[in-house]
């Protein structure tokens, strides 16, 4: 895929989730790497509305060298490319029912939404630690994302909403999808003791699809 192609599949894709209420206002921001560097969303912007051509490019070491400037959470998307060698993309929204989960202050803070669902395993990994809480933008935040990811796919930070990897930017978007309904499907169930995947399962899944 060319730079200009997958400029403009990020903005499609953010147009997707913006129009389904995976995002609102100027929230969230999806980054994908590129051969030489990456693609950021600006700051301030709607995943509604973006351009391809006023994307942020940043180098290799994450500086910024062209379009807009970029979003003030660079560092949560450096946290977890250096985390995961694998990450082709990252994907923070603050959709509603991961956000929620990311507030309750009962669950496993290891592992908060069990293994429902095995596409909830495919896509997302075997487990997804919540980050403590920071304020937005505070660069303190990278090194207990860093942290959390190093095992972990996907991570929630606590009162804020979902971080998500994936090998590309389309496998990312989807994970992050997926994350939102499998958060909806804990809410409505958490209180009714749900039949789980077994550990078995999950291991079938993950060593089914790498």
């Amino acid at each position: 895929m060319t730079e200009a192609e997958t400029r403009r599949l990020l903005v499609d894709l953010s147009a997707s989730l913006f129009a389904r209420g995976f995002s609102v206002g100027t929230a969230g921001n999806i980054s994908v790497r590129l051969p030489d560097g990456y693609l950021i969303t600006p700051t301030n912007s709607s995943l509604g509305r973006l351009d391809p051509a006023r994307l942020a490019r940043l180098d290799a070491a994450f500086a910024h060298v062209d379009g807009e400037v970029p979003s003030k959470e660079v560092f949560m998307h450096r946290a977890m490319y250096t985390a995961r060698a694998e990450a082709g993309a990252v994907v923070h929204l603050h959709s509603t029912m991961a956000t929620a989960v990311a507030c309750l202050p009962d669950v496993d803070a290891a592992n908060p939404i069990p293994p429902l669902t095995p596409y909830f395993v495919m896509r997302v990994g075997r487990r997804m630690p919540v980050v403590p809480y920071f304020r937005p933008g505070d660069p303190a935040m990278e090194p207990a994302i860093h942290a959390a990811a190093r095992d972990a796919r996907a991570v929630l930070l606590a009162n804020h909403g979902p971080v998500v990897s994936g090998r590309t930017l389309a496998d990312a978007v989807h994970a992050a999808e997926e994350l939102e309904e499998a958060a909806k499907l804990f809410l409505l169930l958490r209180r009714d003791n749900p039949r789980l995947l077994t550990a078995a399962q999950v291991a079938d899944l993950l060593a089914t699809f790498r």
